[in-house]
């Protein structure tokens, strides 16, 4: 990973760069390096990858996202989030240039916590994302096994293991219960 030669303030900037840095993300024109998650982190995002795959690739209804999706969610000053998974549903993934950042927020934003993440941090990713027209974010939390559904202007729903995520708003015919995406992981 190679620092940048100049400062990079926009989301083309970011873009014609990305291939040469790690993992970062612009937030209103700044540019900020992110840390690798580690194991249990990356492989419980996996897991919601897949079972959000399996229901897009069976359902026609989308397409999913790992965490090199970059989304411009605004511009002057330019933010682009990377969220840990994301879905698109087909109408807005028909307006895409797949080639590159996504333009708007995704439908659905999955952010894995980790020991480094502050309730701050989650709060203006989540502004930032339903500034932008996300519907749904849930933000999975591997130390207390659970999921937080947020949508906005109401309050979460946080789901334990003895729940299943539904979203039959967003992606009619999804369930994924949050057992499945800890099955793995003890304390």
């Amino acid at each position: 990973m190679s620092a940048p030669a100049h400062p990079i303030t926009t989301a083309e900037e970011l873009l014609a760069a990305s291939t040469d840095m790690g993992r970062c993300e612009l937030v209103r024109g700044e540019l900020i390096m992110m840390t690798p998650g580690k194991g249990r982190h990356a492989a419980i995002g996996a897991r919601i990858a897949w079972a959000l795959v399996n229901f897009a690739d069976a359902s026609g209804l989308g397409e999913v996202f790992d965490s090199s999706a970059g989304y411009v969610l605004s511009r002057n000053p330019d933010t682009v989030r990377e969220p840990g998974v994301s879905f698109l549903g087909e109408e807005r993934l028909k307006e895409q240039d797949l080639d590159a950042f996504l333009e708007g927020a995704p439908d659905l934003a999955v952010e894995v916590l980790s020991p480094a993440n502050t309730t701050a941090e989650m709060r203006e990713k989540m502004a930032d994302y339903f500034g932008s027209g996300c519907r749904v974010v849930w933000i999975v939390d591997p130390l207390r096994r659970s999921v937080a559904v947020h949508r906005p202007k109401a309050d979460p729903v946080v789901l334990t293991e003895d729940d299943t995520l539904p979203e039959a708003e967003l992606m009619p015919g999804f369930s994924l219960p949050v057992r499945e995406i800890f099955s793995r992981y003890h304390g």
